[in-house]
């Protein structure tokens, strides 16, 4: 198998996204209502009507991610011939992607995917008072020198590398004026760009222990399955089967680190030549293109990707 399915994280949302496959596909649409059932409200009249503010709500973006990407995998089994155990030779996903990686691999329930990921939401949310975190794109520096900036900018707050997105571009994470000070540290060291993000809380550091407690005690509670492909886990950028494992490291990468370019290095050198992004965006498409030499990236989002999305599938069977 040289395929792996990957699956998008925060940032990749936006409003309208999944609703021409649940219009077109009664297998996507059932995916969307049993997160709506799960959750107790509508969370696709958010995800397809908006307001974008309220869709960006850590709380709802993590969920309505999910349900995109879950719903889009049902189409390609559906309509394309897709299936995980027999095609996928990795599951992998950044950051909440991860959780809709193993809910696709049937790892997880849809439904206990949705509330999982609306308890995160709103555990990281709530675990850093508004504006005493921040989050930094370093660009143009390679993974060892951002940390080297962390270090010399922490000055006794947390200051740590959140996601190891590859292509020189990694992210900080950790308090407001501890990653201030990263931001200029980094344009002295040669980065391209450095810059604040525009989210609400400092995601992956030791800041966000309080949702790492949460997320143990949610995790704790229920059933998670070996998944029907290895998942590559965003902590320790290699693949995992085993449901307490996964358990554990679903935890740890509440305040640790997103190493998304060493995962997707270590499934090119397992023979992985074609990624495919199932759910909202072009995110990931973009990253293994300079992760990856050779590799394809493949972005399945709506009903106009699912021929050649097939394609691209008998290609990788080919080799």
């Amino acid at each position: 198998m040289t395929a792996a399915f990957t699956f998008p994280g925060q940032g990749s949302q936006a409003v309208g996204m999944g609703k021409a496959l649940a219009d077109a596909f009664p297998v996507a649409r059932a995916v969307f209502d049993e997160v709506d059932a799960a959750l107790g409200e509508k969370l696709t009249a958010i995800i397809w009507d908006g307001p974008a503010e309220t869709l960006q709500l850590t709380e709802n973006a993590q969920p309505a991610l999910m349900a995109v990407s879950v719903a889009t995998l049902r189409v390609l089994e559906a309509e394309a011939g897709f299936s995980v155990g027999r095609d996928a030779a990795f599951v992998a996903g950044h950051s909440l992607g991860e959780y809709s990686a193993l809910a696709a691999a049937g790892s997880l329930t849809v439904s206990d995917t949705a509330r999982l990921l609306r308890t995160r939401g709103l555990a990281m949310q709530k675990a850093v008072p508004v504006g005493a975190g921040a989050m930094a794109a370093l660009l143009g520096l390679d993974y060892e020198a951002a940390i080297e900036v962390a270090k010399e900018a922490a000055q006794g707050q947390v200051c740590q590398a959140a996601n190891d997105n590859g292509g020189g571009q990694v992210v900080v994470s950790g308090d407001k004026a501890a990653v201030d000070r990263a931001v200029e540290i980094a344009k002295t060291k040669g980065a391209k760009r450095a810059m604040l993000l525009p989210v609400s809380a400092p995601f992956h550091c030791k800041l966000m222990q309080p949702a790492a407690d949460a997320m143990a005690e949610a995790l704790s509670k229920v059933t998670i399955k070996a998944p029907a492909s290895p998942l590559v886990s965003n902590v320790l950028a290699s693949a995992i089967t085993d449901p307490d494992e996964i358990r554990r490291r679903l935890v740890e990468q509440v305040t640790g680190t997103v190493r998304w370019r060493e995962s997707v290095a270590y499934m090119a050198g397992q023979g992985v030549t074609r990624f495919f992004e199932i759910g909202a965006g072009k995110v990931l498409s973009g990253l293994v293109k300079r992760i990856a030499d050779g590799a394809v990236g493949v972005s399945v989002g709506g009903p106009n990707d699912i021929a050649a999305a097939k394609d691209a599938l008998a290609a990788a069977k080919q080799g």
